[in-house]
Parts: structure tokens; sequence; C-alpha cells
């Protein structure tokens, strides 16, 4: 099984026949020794492995249900923290944009962009991230079918950069609950590399009194069903305590139980694309 499209995020590809990549970190910025234990205990795992690995986290999430919800560090501190993270790792990073503003800043010292599902349709947002050339992850909206999220994909392409792959997390199922089905995942790789989020799509939004409620228990099982369905990364929310995070602690993934799954969910992808 191979895709039309292949891309390089530094020396890792992600589409065509490569081994499925992790993408992997906390919500938000926290404080720096628990970003930076963070990271080098992901990186220590994942060359164990032998899986190709991208750092991810977020300066600000301006997408919270509540006026008073942790955003994060904002942008100036975050892209430092975010800069040494990177000189310390030797790590590729990726982070989140969420206006136009942001994307030519972010892009000088992070490796990939990713829009927002919220933000996935937002015109002047995508193209100010295709135009600085890096590459490009599009979460798809939970109101998006899969087979529309191209359209989004092409308006990052209407800049001439084709560095783009489409991250799926989930579908609106009711108030405050999230389904996946596993068709899209084929569905959207038919044209793009695809990436399934196994965190936030158990993330159970604005279900907890003013924020959003998860099962991180159901986030293995369908890490599993998606990579044997096929595709090309996995996208995890990590934490070494999620219960304290300061962000999505209730769907984040515990670090000291995320080897094991790794190295079962590895099995599976080398038998499928074998």
């Amino acid at each position: 099984m191979s895709n039309i499209k292949e891309i390089t995020i530094k020396n890792i590809k992600i589409g065509g026949n490569a081994p499925l990549a992790l993408i992997a970190g906390p919500c938000v910025l926290e404080d720096e020794s628990t970003v930076l234990s963070t990271a080098r205990a992901l990186k220590d795992i994942c060359e164990r492995l032998s899986i190709p690995f991208i750092f991810k986290a977020s300066y600000d999430k301006a997408n919270r249900t509540s006026v008073g919800s942790h955003r994060g560090p904002g942008l100036e501190k975050g892209l430092l923290l975010l800069q040494k993270i990177k000189d310390e790792t030797g790590l590729p990073v990726l982070t989140d944009i969420h206006c136009k503003s942001e994307a030519g800043p972010v892009a000088e010292v992070v490796d990939v962009l990713q829009i927002p599902a919220l933000l996935c349709r937002q015109t002047d947002l995508l193209v100010a991230a295709g135009e600085t050339g890096l590459p490009v992850n599009i979460k798809k909206g939970q109101f998006v079918a899969p087979a529309d999220i191209s359209r989004a994909a092409e308006k990052v392409a209407s800049t001439g950069n084709k560095n783009i792959f489409i991250t799926e997390r989930g579908t609106s199922f009711g108030y405050n609950n999230l389904v996946v089905d596993m068709r899209a995942l084929p569905i959207i790789r038919r044209e793009y590399p695809v990436v399934f989020d196994a965190t936030h799509s158990v993330q159970l939004p604005s279900a907890r009194d003013g924020v959003s409620g998860g099962d991180r228990t159901m986030a293995k099982y369908l890490a599993r069903a998606a990579v044997a369905a096929g595709l090309d990364g996995l996208f995890m929310e990590v934490h070494p305590d999620p219960d304290n995070a300061r962000c999505d602690g209730p769907n984040s993934l515990k670090l000291s139980e995320i080897e094991e799954l790794l190295k079962l969910l590895k099995d599976i992808d080398a038998l499928v694309k074998r």
C-alpha cells in the first residue's frame, strides 16, 4: 500500500510506504523542565524502537472552551522554548498557529506548521501557512467529511507548497462526543499522507462543566484499529502526569505507558505495509 504523495520533514518521510511516524508531546507547553524531559524521554523510546519522531506542543491554545482555561506561555516565550527543545534534542518540532500573522515568526523556529481542526476552513490562515514553504499538517475538522478536507489542502497548495498531510481526529457525534469512522483514513489517503490523532479522538468536547473531558483508556484501541486500516503516522498527546496536565489531561496518554503501545503499533504497521 502506498500513497500518491510523500513528504519529508528533516530526515523523516511521511507517506509512500515509509514506516509509521510518531508526532507526540504534551498538549501545551508547560514548565521548561517538564517539556524538555518529556521530549527527551519520547526521543529515547523512539530511538529504541526505530520509530521516526516529531515533537509537538502548543505555545497558545486559543480555542479553549472557557475564557479562564490555561492557554500556554504565548508566542514569544513559547517559541524560545520550542527553539531550546530543538537545540537540545535535535528533534523536528511541530506546533499550531491560529492566525495568519503567526505563520512567519513560527516558521522561523519550527519544522511543521499545524492548522487546528476548528480552523481548517480558514482560507487566509491556510494560505499564510502554505506561503512559508514548511510542511503543513491540516487537522480535519470534526464537522468536515473525509472527502471534503482536500478543499482545505488545495488552499495550501495554491501557494505552490505541496508539502501537506492530513490528520484525522474524529467526527462530532451528537453533543460533547466524537466518533471515528475508520473509512476516513483510506479516503483521505487517496490524495494525501494521513495521520491519526489517537488522543483527541477520545476527547469529550466541553463535557466537564466548561472544560473538555475524555477517556484515555480508549486511545489504544482506536490507535490499533487505525494502524490496521493503513496510515502514515500517529499523533498522540503524551504527558508524564496526565491527571495534572494543564490542558487535555483526560485524553492524554501517560508517558510511562507509551513504549509498550508503540511496540505493538509498529508491528501492526509492518504487517499492513508488507
